[in-house]
């Protein structure tokens, strides 16, 4: 985008919150988006503005200095990938790649920035994700979360079966309870994949709520629900992970009237064809990006749900 380009997004933003009673929030993304021309010009008006933000980038380009300038702008996370231990993370970016992120979460952490690690999980690094888990610990991160890796028009599969990813989830859960019953780990474990929440509910760490009120949404997938995806083109998407969701843009449209005009299909819950039968519905709703991915259908059933194939006994499934 140019200069003006983004001053327009910004104010788009700006009414479009100011009209639902909402605060701002930015995750500007790329590529590296500190290698934009305006890059700096885009930190100085989001602070003027009060404007908080996250950017997600790469290690590559981050110094002290940048660093210091990003908290002085109101940088609130900057968050890294590691995609595996370094031999799989390396072929995934590049060479020497997880030695610098590893490296950076603790330069990111002394500019006073949350130090937000993300792992894209597939076939290729699942068995890898507890010793990264290990490996974000060790390297003090703030935060540390997961989310499953969208299939391509040319990939119509994870390559992980349902029963597989619950072990995988069990796993991880044991891991995360372990540190997170040790004083001195400081990373908190963002359980991002709405399937937690149906793992959660057998284990019996999550049940649903008494004063739950029937039509409500309470969590689960955010698409439709508190945000959208703007790419540089202007083009806005209701969600970054589903290709064709393209929804209007944004120097076209005002963002407030695509939110209400636009947005709704994505809203349309009784289309679901597993979650709305499931009481889980208002907390989970599954990854509908891979569903999408998998079937082409937004309103498939999650591709790594377990439900209908978990030896547990479950009341969830109705009807």
């Amino acid at each position: 985008m140019s200069w003006d380009e983004m001053q327009q997004v910004v104010k788009n933003a700006e009414e479009f919150c100011r009209t639902y009673g909402r605060l701002p929030y930015f995750y500007i993304t790329g590529g590296d988006p500190i290698l934009h021309p305006d890059f700096w010009k885009l930190m100085e008006l989001l602070k003027v503005k009060s404007i908080p933000f996250t950017i997600l980038g790469n290690p590559f380009h981050l110094t002290d200095e940048n660093l210091k300038r990003l908290k002085e702008c109101g940088c609130d996370k900057y968050q890294l990938s590691i995609d595996g231990m370094r031999q799989t993370h390396d072929w995934f970016r590049k060479p020497g790649s997880f030695d610098e992120t590893i490296e950076k979460i603790g330069m990111i952490k002394n500019a006073g920035i949350t130090a937000v690690v993300m792992t894209t999980v597939s076939s290729v690094n699942i068995k890898e994700v507890p010793d990264i888990i290990d490996t974000v610990v060790k390297a003090k991160a703030d935060v540390f979360a997961f989310a499953r890796y969208v299939p391509t028009s040319d990939e119509k599969s994870t390559g992980i079966s349902p029963m597989e990813y619950r072990e995988f989830l069990k796993a991880c859960d044991k891991k995360y309870k372990e540190y997170e019953n040790d004083p001195e780990c400081v990373t908190y474990f963002n359980r991002k994949d709405h399937l937690w929440t149906l793992y959660q509910y057998e284990t019996g760490d999550f049940k649903i709520p008494e004063t739950a009120k029937e039509g409500m949404i309470y969590g689960g997938c955010n698409c439709g629900n508190c945000h959208i995806t703007i790419l540089p083109t202007g083009e806005v998407y209701a969600c970054r992970r589903v290709a064709d969701s393209k929804v209007g843009n944004v120097f076209e449209d005002r963002l407030k009237d695509l939110w209400i005009k636009q947005m709704e299909k994505y809203r349309d819950y009784d289309r679901f064809t597993k979650c709305s039968k499931c009481r889980l519905l208002a907390w989970c709703r599954g990854c509908p990006a891979v569903a999408k991915g998998t079937y082409g259908d937004f309103y498939a059933e999650d591709p790594q749900c377990w439900l209908a194939t978990s030896p547990c006994k479950s009341d969830l499934i109705t009807g």
